[in-house]
């Protein structure tokens, strides 16, 4: 009946993708944190298929010394790979999740790395 924390999130993240879609245009960027790792990609939409990936595991991004610090480095390398294929405007899928802590400092690091959303 959307009373566990699970069922909750799930309502926030289907909240969240009732508005959000992602077009050629305007790919949007889906986000999944884990209690380790953090992951995100940027997904078209209208044919349903994944344009480029990140994530905390990527040799780039593991010696970071915090997982916020990681979080920002792997947002940064998505835009990296993101430019390289062309994509510059997306819009952001925060998933069920506040756009605080490692979530938040995904999407500096993405605008640093020259994403604009």
């Amino acid at each position: 009946m959307g009373n566990t924390k699970k069922d909750q999130f799930e309502q926030r993240k289907a909240r969240v993708r009732a508005k959000v879609f992602g077009t050629k245009v305007r790919p949007r960027i889906s986000v999944f944190r884990s209690n380790k790792a953090i992951y995100a990609q940027i997904i078209d939409d209208e044919v349903g298929k994944t344009l480029v990936s990140a994530s905390s595991k990527e040799k780039e991004v593991r010696d970071a010394k915090s997982k916020s610090q990681a979080a920002e480095l792997a947002g940064g390398l998505l835009a990296k790979k993101a430019l390289k294929a062309k994509i510059k405007k997306v819009v952001f899928d925060k998933s069920g999740y506040r756009y605080h802590g490692r979530i938040k400092a995904l999407a500096e690091g993405a605008r640093k790395g020259g994403l604009n959303f």
